[in-house]
């Protein structure tokens, strides 16, 4: 799905994003609700980014990357929590792009996430290039979602992938 926020940039740079698990929904832009085999994934553009939050009957996750005032944790590489009976992996990437090449790159992502049944993609005022799309699955006990925050104005395209799965009990 593809829609046009009626927002203006809130985090108008990579540097700007922070992460965050745990948090209450935040007010959203736009979202769209799933069912993936049991599990309840709302997949939430924000005027700052996006949440995700996942509800199965093991329990809920909510991980938030967006700028948060009065965060102190940026936007980390990786990150490997156990989140109740979960195991709650995270990762980070920014690519850096030419502006020759920044708009295919982003055509090509907004595409890809919108045609989706699982996707979500809100474009910006101002730039059709200025996005955040996102796109979940279910593979087996886990689930996975891909985030996608473009920053046109400096050719930056920041990369999330997160994977939330059952806890394997180590053996007594």
């Amino acid at each position: 799905m593809l829609t046009t926020l009626t927002t203006s940039y809130t985090d108008t740079r990579a540097a700007d994003l922070a992460w965050a698990l745990g948090r209450e929904p935040l007010p959203a832009l736009a979202t769209l609700d799933l069912e993936l085999t049991g599990a309840k994934v709302q997949l939430r553009l924000l005027g700052a980014s996006h949440q995700v939050l996942l509800e199965e009957d093991r329990g809920v996750c909510s991980e938030t990357v967006a700028c948060l005032p009065g965060s102190s944790t940026p936007l980390p590489l990786g990150v490997a929590k156990q989140v109740g009976d979960w195991e709650y992996e995270f990762a980070a990437h920014v690519e850096m792009l030419s502006p020759g090449s920044f708009g295919g790159r982003a055509q090509e992502l907004l595409a890809l996430v919108s045609d989706h049944p699982h996707g979500l993609a809100g474009v910006f005022p101002g730039s059709p290039h200025a996005f955040t799309a996102m796109l979940a699955q279910r593979h087996e006990n886990q689930v996975h979602w891909r985030t996608w925050h473009a920053y046109p104005q400096d050719g930056q395209l920041v990369m999330t992938r997160t994977r939330v799965g059952v806890r394997v009990k180590a053996a007594v």
